[in-house]
């Protein structure tokens, strides 16, 4: 009996091919080392596939599409430079200036004789260049102008929105929490409104970049000065910190950074490593927000911000972190209707039609800026 088992177990052997199959090893295999790994852009790209085409339905393929194409952007010129010149060599190059055009056209004609419309509460002084709609030109890099200092920055146009919403007025004191890399800072100061400008981050290596930026755009008697300060401190504590010392504070906070998380696996958020800091990042963008609120004075005025398209990031935060002054501290903060913004810009950028409170801005072939996402609120006296 035993012996045709074993010719049936031997003619068995001689058909299948063991070629293929891999040798039992004593140790295990180094994946790591052998094994290509799921790269971080594309588990970026299954996330927003999963979360995204149920919040924005079907705008989605079209965003979708947006942000994997080449992002546009814009040139802030630089006030502390020859700035006239700098407008001239940008319109040159068939170039608007989105903030400024937006604004003029808000002014009725003079033989309308209507009385003027208000200005929305924009920040003043800066003057930012894009391309039209549906030009996919580029702007040349900068240059070093007459006085030694870069004459335009380029930056998502977008970016500039959270800095127009806050409003600056001569003489404010104003907190940029999360400021690196520093355009937004940078922005902050093209207002000549900063009587003093306290700029923050916790990462000292983006601090770092913070300091090239101001180095390469701003005089030196304004770093050297006591008009900016750059701090690399924990901004959760800001309000134990400096509590109640703001005009205007800026919470441009940590996120998932959508468009680079598309296209970069370096400092990606959606790396595997990542994932318990991704899931923790709405708790320490309300943790940040909440200082930003106890920062600033009674009656200031702070402007949440994401490069996000998350309203876990974005409304939910927002919410919370009033809910939790409201609870915590008895302190009342009213959100501010900034559907003008939408108005007053809508021919630069797409924004989202249905935010339960605050802006988006999200991407769209014609106009691919963003996504950005800000909020202004008021602390209440």
């Amino acid at each position: 009996m035993a012996a045709p088992v074993v010719r049936s177990v031997r003619k068995l052997l001689k058909l299948v091919d063991f070629t293929s199959v891999p040798r039992r090893h004593r140790y295990k295999k180094k994946w790591a080392t052998t094994e290509p790994e799921f790269p971080a852009t594309r588990l970026a790209l299954q996330n927003f596939d999963m979360t995204y085409s149920v919040q924005f339905g079907d705008l989605w393929p079209s965003i979708r599409v947006s942000l994997l194409s080449e992002q546009k952007y814009g040139a802030l010129v630089n006030n502390f430079a020859a700035c006239d010149n700098v407008s001239a060599e940008l319109e040159q190059l068939s170039a608007k200036d989105f903030v400024n055009e937006a604004i003029s056209r808000q002014e009725p004609e003079p033989e309308s004789g209507l009385a003027p419309t208000p200005s929305p509460d924009c920040s003043p002084n800066l003057r930012c260049f894009t391309f039209s709609r549906g030009d996919v030109s580029r702007f040349p890099p900068a240059r070093l102008g007459s006085v030694g200092l870069l004459n335009y920055y380029l930056m998502d146009a977008a970016s500039l929105l959270p800095v127009l919403a806050l409003g600056l007025q001569p003489g404010d004191t104003v907190l940029d929490l999360c400021a690196a890399p520093g355009g937004k800072t940078l922005a902050l100061l093209q207002t000549g409104c900063c009587r003093n400008l306290a700029a923050n981050d916790l990462s000292t290596s983006r601090t770092g970049r913070l300091q090239k930026v101001l180095d390469s755009y701003v005089p030196q008697d304004i770093r050297d000065g006591n008009q900016v300060r750059v701090t690399s401190w924990d901004g959760r504590k800001w309000g134990e910190l400096e509590g109640d010392t703001y005009d205007r504070v800026l919470v441009d906070v940590p996120c998932t950074t959508d468009r680079h998380s598309l296209h970069e696996e370096e400092n990606n958020i959606f790396q595997r490593s990542r994932k318990k800091e991704r899931q923790m990042l709405p708790m320490l963008q309300a943790q940040l927000l909440a200082a930003g609120l106890l920062a600033t004075k009674p009656g200031g005025h702070v402007v949440y911000s994401t490069c996000s398209l998350s309203h876990l990031q974005n409304e939910y935060v927002v919410q919370g972190a009033i809910e939790l002054l409201a609870n915590q501290y008895s302190i009342q903060v009213q959100v501010e209707d900034l559907s003008h913004f939408r108005k007053l810009f809508m021919d630069t950028f797409c924004f989202f039609p249905s935010c339960q409170v605050g802006e988006l801005v999200i991407p769209n072939l014609m106009a691919n800026f963003g996504p950005m996402y800000f909020c202004k609120m008021h602390r209440l006296p």
